[in-house]
C-alpha cells in the first residue's frame, strides 16, 4: 500500500477547499445578520433578532451535525486499513440515521420556538421576528444535516474539493436572494424585511442538498440505496455521535449562554455581540481548514498505524494554523472598524462593538491551537475524550467565568473573558492528551 501523502503541496490540497466550505457555512448566517441589520428603521432589533435564532440554529445544526466527522473518520480509517470495500452499505445507513435524527428535533422544537426565545430573553419586537426568521429557517435544517452527512463521506475518501464548490455555490445563491429578498426589486420584487433573509438561506440549503446529491452520485462508486442488515461500523458511528452529541451541547450551551446574557444587557449589546459572534465564528471556520485537513490525513494514518507521520502531520497542520491566526489578527486590528460597518451602521452598537473586539483578536490562537488538534482527534475517532473535554472547559471554565464577571459588572468584557477561557482550556486540556498517548506510540512505531 501507498504510504500516505503528508507534504506540504497534499496539505494545502486538502486544506485550501476545506477553509472555503468552512468560510461558506458561517457566511449563510453572517449574511442574513449583515443585510438585516441595515435595513432603515428597525435594522438593530433586526440583527439583534437573527443572532438569537442563529445562535440556536447553530446549536441544533452542530449537536447533530457532529455526525459528519464520525462518518469521515470511519470511512478514512477504513480506507487507511485497506477495507474501504467493506464499507459498501454503510454510507448510505449513514445518511438516513442523519436525517431521520434532524426531523425528530425539527417536530419537536417548532411548537415550543416562542417560549424557547423567551427563554433567550427576546422580547417584544426582537421576538416577534425572531419567530418568523424561525419558522421559515427551520425547514432547512433536515437539508444541512443531509449536505453534512454528505461532506462527511466525500471527507472519509480524501476529498475536500466537491465539498468546497457545493459550499460556494450556496454561500453564493444565499447572498444574492437575502439583498433581492430583505431589501426587494422595484416593481418585481417585494421587500421582505427579515422573512426575507430566512428565505434565502431555505433555498441556499436546498441548492446545496441538491448539489450534494449529484456530486455524490456521479463522483463516486457510494449508494444511497438503503440495504440490511445494518453495517457493524453503525454501532460506532452512533456511539461516536453519542459522545459528539453531548460534546455538542456543552459547546452550544456557551454559544447559548453568551447571547442569552449578553440579550439581557439590552438590544444595542446583543447586536454588537452578535456582530462580534459572527467574525469569531468565521475565523473559527477559517482555522478548521487546516484542521480538517489534519482530520482528514490523521484518520487515514491511524487506519495504517502510522504514527510517526501522525506526528510530523500534526506539528505542521498546528504551525499553518498559528500562521493563519496571526494573519486573522493582522486583518481585524486593521480593518475591524470596516468588520463592524458590514452588520450594523447604529454608532451605539458599532461602539460597544469595538470596545471588546480585541478580545475576539486575543482568542484566536487558542482557537488556532483547540480547532487543529480537536479535528486531529476527532480523525482518530477520541470521540470520549472531546466529550469530556468539552463538559470540564464549559461547566467549570466558561460558566463559572461567566457567572463571576457578571456579579463584577463586567458585561460584555465578562461574557468573552468567559470564551476566551473556554477555549484556552480545550487546547491545553488536548495538548495534554496528545503528549501522553500519541508521542509515547512513536518510540514504538520505531521498534
Amino acid at each position: 500500500m501507498t504510504a500516505t501523502d503528508i507534504s506540504f503541496k497534499r496539505i494545502q490540497q486538502l486544506a485550501i477547499p476545506a477553509i472555503i466550505a468552512g468560510i461558506a457555512e458561517p457566511v449563510l448566517s453572517s449574511t442574513d445578520a449583515a443585510v438585516v441589520g441595515n435595513i432603515p428603521g428597525y435594522g438593530t432589533e433586526a440583527l439583534a433578532s437573527v443572532g438569537i435564532v442563529g445562535a440556536f440554529l447553530s446549536a441544533l445544526i452542530w449537536i447533530l451535525g457532529q455526525t459528519r466527522s464520525a462518518i469521515s473518520a470511519i470511512i478514512s480509517q477504513n480506507l487507511g486499513a485497506g477495507k474501504i470495500e467493506d464499507l459498501k452499505s454503510f454510507p448510505a445507513q449513514a445518511v438516513y440515521f442523519n436525517v431521520i435524527i434532524s426531523i425528530v428535533v425539527l417536530i419537536s422544537t417548532y411548537f415550543f420556538v416562542e417560549e424557547i426565545f423567551s427563554l433567550l430573553n427576546a422580547k417584544g419586537l426582537i421576538l416577534d421576528f425572531s419567530i418568523a426568521y424561525y419558522d421559515i429557517r427551520v425547514w432547512g435544517f433536515p437539508l444541512t444535516l443531509f449536505t453534512f452527512a454528505v461532506f462527511g463521506i466525500f471527507r472519509g475518501l480524501q476529498n475536500t474539493f466537491w465539498p468546497m464548490i457545493i459550499a460556494a455555490i450556496g454561500a453564493a445563491v444565499n447572498i444574492g436572494l437575502d439583498f433581492l429578498f430583505v431589501y426587494g426589486l422595484n416593481g418585481y420584487v417585494e421587500a421582505m424585511g427579515v422573512v426575507g433573509a430566512a428565505w434565502a438561506s431555505l433555498i441556499a440549503q436546498g441548492v446545496m442538498a441538491l448539489l450534494s446529491l449529484v456530486l455524490l452520485l456521479k463522483k463516486t462508486a457510494v449508494s444511497l440505496r438503503l440495504k440490511f442488515p445494518l453495517h457493524p461500523e453503525i454501532k460506532r458511528l452512533v456511539s461516536m455521535s453519542a459522545n459528539l452529541f453531548l460534546r455538542s451541547v456543552a459547546l452550544n450551551v456557551a454559544l447559548i449562554l453568551s447571547t442569552r446574557e449578553a440579550a439581557g444587557l439590552g438590544t444595542e449589546v446583543v447586536a454588537a455581540h452578535t456582530i462580534a459572534l459572527n467574525i469569531w465564528l468565521f475565523t473559527a471556520f477559517f482555522l478548521d481548514g487546516y484542521g480538517a485537513a489534519g482530520n482528514i490525513l490523521g484518520g487515514k494514518l491511524m487506519g495504517e498505524n502510522n504514527f510517526n507521520s501522525l506526528w510530523q502531520l500534526t506539528k505542521r497542520v498546528l504551525k499553518y494554523n498559528l500562521i493563519v491566526a496571526t494573519g486573522l489578527i493582522i486583518i481585524g486590528v486593521i480593518f475591524y472598524e470596516q468588520l463592524g460597518w458590514i452588520y450594523n451602521k447604529d454608532p451605539k452598537v458599532l461602539g460597544i462593538y469595538s470596545s471588546i473586539f480585541f478580545l475576539v483578536l486575543v482568542s484566536l490562537p487558542f482557537n488556532a491551537i483547540a480547532f487543529t488538534l480537536d479535528s486531529i482527534f476527532k480523525g482518530l475517532g477520541e470521540m470520549g475524550y472531546l466529550r469530556n473535554v468539552l463538559l470540564a472547559s464549559t461547566f467549570l471554565g466558561f460558566v463559572p467565568v461567566l457567572f463571576i464577571t457578571k456579579y463584577l459588572g463586567w458585561e460584555l468584557y465578562g461574557i468573552w473573558t468567559a470564551l476566551i477561557v473556554w477555549v484556552a482550556w480545550r487546547g491545553l486540556a488536548l495538548v495534554i492528551k496528545y503528549r501522553n498517548k500519541y508521542i509515547p506510540l512513536i518510540s514504538s512505531n520505531q521498534k
